[in-house]
């Protein structure tokens, strides 16, 4: 009886969520006295899990499984499951993963927690913490099912290295027709640029910058930092920025270990979207804005001055520390 683990990949790498869900997943196996098992979709290398606490791979390589499908992919792991006699899963809490527990929770009659940001308070009973309230606060929730789900929080336990000897062994799941009764028939992805989802840094802006035509600066500061780039709601349905930008409770949510908010007020379903990240830099000509109250670090400036000079001193510290 193991712990099993999804590990999330995308075009055959693995996202950074499958090496903090491993982790995770290592700290929950040791509790309990038993080893972590990973399933991995369409992934020729699958070493680097052993960096993080995986014993044991189970090899999935189906072509029709190439793009995420939440129903196939949750027939297989639940098939996996079912193999490895495992009563803990654990998942991310990405988008992807939410939709693909809940649809393991049915199948497995499983007991499902989504948002935890610790290792379990207990293993028997299990308990886990959890954010609840838009981040607001904490429940500490016991699962009593036979079969456990945990869904970790992004950036809230870390990455932990933990070598083990990995074994790999190719698993094919049974799957039918109906587990692709809905499948995605277009992806539209930008390339070459940092996710949202796996940035450790993100520089977000909003009205503040008066349009499309200025987001130059946005871009530089963000290339600088090695960041994603980010937007506020109202910026995403004005066509200023993409939807895929947007940030905030009815958008994209945020877990970073830098957000930098540059002219966004802080409605909010923005706020709740980014409380998980770990420091807040605002930046608005506003000192009465709601996101202060938020922030660790606030500069109540012109964002068409400040983030300029911003961007010049980061390009010499850099030069400088090279």
């Amino acid at each position: 009886m193991s712990v099993l683990v999804y590990t999330e990949s995308e075009n055959t790498k693995f996202k950074k969520n499958a090496f903090e869900t491993a982790s995770y997943a290592y700290s929950v196996a040791k509790a309990l006295g038993t080893e972590v098992t990973a399933v991995s979709f369409n992934m020729a290398d699958n070493a680097i899990l052993g960096t993080y606490g995986v014993s044991k791979v189970l090899k999935i390589s189906d072509d029709s499984l190439k793009t995420f499908n939440a129903k196939a992919y949750a027939t297989a792991i639940a098939q996996a499951v079912k193999k490895e006699d495992a009563k803990v899963i654990i998942v991310s809490s990405s988008t992807d993963s939410k939709f693909l527990a809940a649809l393991l929770t049915g199948k497995l009659g499983a007991g499902y927690v989504p948002n935890v940001v610790a290792a379990p308070d207990s293993t028997s009973p299990m308990v886990v913490k959890r954010t609840v309230f838009s981040n607001k606060g904490y429940a500490h929730t016991e699962i009593n099912s036979d079969i456990k789900i945990i869904g970790v929080s992004n950036n809230a336990f870390g990455l932990h290295e933990n070598k083990t000897a990995l074994s790999e062994e190719n698993f094919t799941p049974s799957l039918n027709e109906s587990d692709f009764s809905a499948k995605s028939v277009k992806v539209d992805k930008v390339a070459g640029k940092v996710t949202i989802a796996d940035a450790d840094i993100v520089v977000s802006a909003g009205r503040g910058l008066k349009g499309p035509e200025n987001w130059g600066m946005i871009e530089e500061l963000a290339n600088v930092l090695g960041a994603a780039t980010a937007c506020s709601k109202p910026v995403s349905d004005m066509g200023w920025r993409p939807h895929s930008e947007h940030v905030g409770q009815t958008g994209k949510p945020v877990a970073a270990n830098l957000y930098i908010a540059i002219g966004i007020s802080g409605a909010i379903q923005h706020l709740a979207g980014v409380s998980s990240s770990k420091v807040k830099v605002v930046i608005n000509t506003d000192p009465e804005a709601p996101f202060f109250k938020a922030a660790d670090y606030g500069i109540v400036g012109d964002a068409f001055e400040v983030v300029p000079k911003l961007t010049e001193k980061l390009k010499e510290f850099k030069a400088q520390n090279a």
